[in-house]
């Protein structure tokens, strides 16, 4: 499931409302510029940031879209999705972008012990 030299990049907040997001993504890609093996797991608000459909946020706040579209041109390939985030935002897989990997909350202990870096935004 993951090397156990990768980045797990956890992200918990919506898009909108704070930086804790785009904070989290700015991080994921920094340690994959400099060559880091980095996989992300969207919990609660967080799968937000994957919709395929994203309202704007307030005047001045990027979209997140075009950052998760960019993900993949840093070999970043690993994002899971806790299957109990989309049921608390009852939304379905098929709102998500292309390429994510639904896990049941059981094994997000499991996720966590296969990574010796772990950062929690």
């Amino acid at each position: 499931m993951a090397t156990p030299d990768a980045l797990l990049v956890i992200i918990r907040h919506a898009p909108h409302g704070s930086n804790w997001l785009r904070e989290g993504l700015d991080a994921a890609l920094v340690a994959a510029a400099f060559g880091q093996s980095v996989h992300l797991l969207f919990m609660g608000q967080g799968i937000m940031a994957l919709l395929k459909e994203q309202g704007s946020g307030a005047p001045g706040q990027k979209a997140t879209l075009p950052t998760i579209d960019m993900l993949e041109m840093y070999d970043i390939d690993k994002l899971w999705v806790t299957e109990g985030a989309l049921q608390e935002m009852h939304l379905s897989a098929d709102a998500l972008v292309e390429g994510v990997t639904m896990i049941a909350e059981q094994e997000v202990p499991e996720l966590l012990q296969q990574h010796a870096q772990i950062l929690n935004f």
